[in-house]
């Protein structure tokens, strides 16, 4: 018998078992599905976050009050400490020696923005920032200006607006001099940003940018106002040394006594990236285990579905011995038949995974990222292939050494 009747007699024996097989399959399917879809939806999510921390800058650093990244219990800690105030990060500017890159901002999410008739729905972000943003963070101008030093010391009511917010508000005009109301204040339109895209379902274009003064007088709580401090350094290679006078200065501004933990955080692009990475290993991690151990179940079910077989084609093995066929032929089809079962299944769980990160990376696209590069999990693919394989071998195995040494007269008899 060869290869090709072999593998005829193993889809012959799905169709006849149609539930049985199916169950099989299924469980194979699932394994591979779990392997290969935690792979490329991380890798995805993590080409997507490192895009998103470009927001950062070059060799660039981030001082919250909070965590960028918190995973766990920990968030009544962050939320005891004392907030940074406008006050503190400006006294913080002053000091700094390394460089003078030193940009203050905040973020109130949620506002809704009107012109005339026309409104946003209320999840634009609005960010007060100071006249050094733009020198610091990775984001530019497209039409008209950039707030001066001048904008922050009047309380200008002027505004920098998304592309999101020019395309809901000003659908055919131009927004530069026009005024935006946000919570009954007036902003008068002074620039346009550079669209560019967004991710992770969050628009980087939903925004408006307004003077940090007039934001901390009228869009925050002063006693409870926490701002961002973003630190660009002069060079990769300074990052560190300007990273550990950051650390300094803060930790002697907000009186934190030697030998304690800081009470604010500080955050690099390698460090959020290592962050998100022990979490995408994490899940991964779990997701191989489940996937190894969904296989290893399925393994078990191939396993019993073969020795049903064996049983049910006892006397057609007891004809084909009698006829001359040998020990390694009735093994070989056999083993052929489960790798065949193995391989049906670990082909639905490939389709599967790679069809779940494409639709995940085309929604990312067409949403917010249409730059984003999919992580396609070939390595992931490559081992389902081989596991497959070695679990349609080894639980194959045994059935066919069962199948092979029957003897032939008791398997004519049997009925």
């Amino acid at each position: 018998m060869n290869i090709a009747e072999s593998i005829s007699l193993a889809l012959d024996a799905v169709r006849a078992h149609k539930l049985r097989s199916g169950l099989t399959l299924l469980s194979v399917g699932i394994g591979v599905f779990a392997i290969i879809a935690s792979s490329g939806i991380t890798g995805t999510l993590a080409n997507a976050l490192s895009t998103q921390l470009a927001d950062l800058g070059e060799h660039s650093l981030l001082i919250q009050r909070t965590p960028s990244m918190s995973f766990g219990t920990n968030w009544r800690k962050y939320m005891r400490r004392k907030p940074i105030t406008p006050e503190l990060a400006e006294e913080f500017r002053q000091r700094m020696t390394l460089t003078n890159l030193v940009s203050v901002s905040n973020t109130a999410p949620g506002m809704t923005v009107k012109h005339g008739d026309q409104s946003t729905n209320p999840n634009v972000s609005l960010i007060g920032i100071d006249h050094m943003y733009f020198s610091v963070n990775a984001a530019s101008i497209e039409s008209g200006r950039a707030f001066v030093e001048q904008d922050l010391v009047v309380n200008a009511r002027n505004a920098i607006i998304g592309a999101d917010v020019v395309n809901t508000l000003f659908p055919s005009g131009n927004p530069l001099g026009q005024t935006i109301t946000i919570k009954n204040q007036q902003f008068t339109v002074v620039g346009v940003l550079t669209k560019r895209g967004g991710v992770l379902g969050q628009s980087q274009d939903n925004r408006v940018l307004i003077p940090l003064s007039v934001f901390v007088t009228y869009y925050t709580w002063r006693w409870d106002t926490s701002v961002d401090i973003a630190v660009k350094a002069t060079s990769r290679g300074a990052l560190e040394a300007t990273a550990d006078e950051a650390i300094g200065h803060m930790r002697m501004l907000r009186g934190v006594p030697p030998g304690k933990e800081n009470d604010f955080e500080l955050d690099t692009n390698e460090a959020l990236t290592a962050q998100f990475g022990s979490l995408a290993s994490a899940i991964g991690v779990v997701a191989w285990i489940s996937g190894l151990g969904a296989l290893l179940a399925a393994g078990i079910g191939i396993m019993n579905m073969m020795l049903v077989s064996v049983k049910e084609r006892t006397r057609e093995i007891g004809v084909r011995k009698a006829l001359g066929a040998r020990k390694q032929w009735i093994v070989r089809q056999f083993l052929i038949e489960a790798l065949t079962l193995c391989q049906l299944g670990g082909l639905t769980g490939v389709i599967g995974g790679l069809s779940i990160t494409w639709i995940l990376g085309q929604v990312v696209q067409s949403n917010t990222m249409p730059s984003l590069v999919i992580a396609w999990p070939w390595g992931a693919v490559v081992f389902s292939v081989i596991a497959c394989t070695a679990i349609g071998i080894g639980f194959g195995l045994y059935p066919a050494w069962q199948a092979a040494r029957l003897d032939p007269i008791e398997a004519l008899r049997y009925e």
